[in-house]
């Protein structure tokens, strides 16, 4: 299936037709509209590629991720990298980078605990 998958009813039909391994669609800390999809995945085993895991906060939203990055000791980014996996264990990441700092910052979210208190924070952001 190409293009953006809109609901476990569209992967269903699609395993009509073929195994389906991946699905990958526009997701991340506040754009959450795929929430369902990623757990019906998630239950199935089925692996998730959030496309754009890094882009659209508002000011608010950038304030709130901010704030738990600067407890945390980490980079605004690096949270909400690191929040992603926690959110389902069937996302996969695939973090663009372009330079070795950058490759070093996302490399080191891998190894971030967010408590369960951040992790209720930033969940609050996707509707702020």
């Amino acid at each position: 299936m190409s293009g953006p998958v809109g609901s476990a009813a569209q992967v269903a039909e699609g395993r009509e037709i073929a195994a389906i391994a991946c699905v990958q669609n526009h997701y991340n800390l506040v754009h959450r509209a795929d929430d369902a999809l990623v757990d019906a995945l998630a239950a199935a085993g089925t692996a998730y590629v959030p496309f754009f895991p890094l882009g659209g906060f508002s000011p608010i939203q950038s304030q709130g991720l901010s704030e738990v990055a600067r407890r945390l000791d980490a980079t605004p980014m690096q949270v909400a990298l690191a929040w992603l996996p926690a959110r389902a264990p069937n996302i996969l990441l695939i973090p663009g980078t372009s330079s070795r700092a950058h490759l070093r910052e996302n490399l080191a979210a891998a190894s971030l605990d967010l408590p369960e208190a951040a992790t209720r924070v930033l969940d609050g952001l996707a509707g702020a």
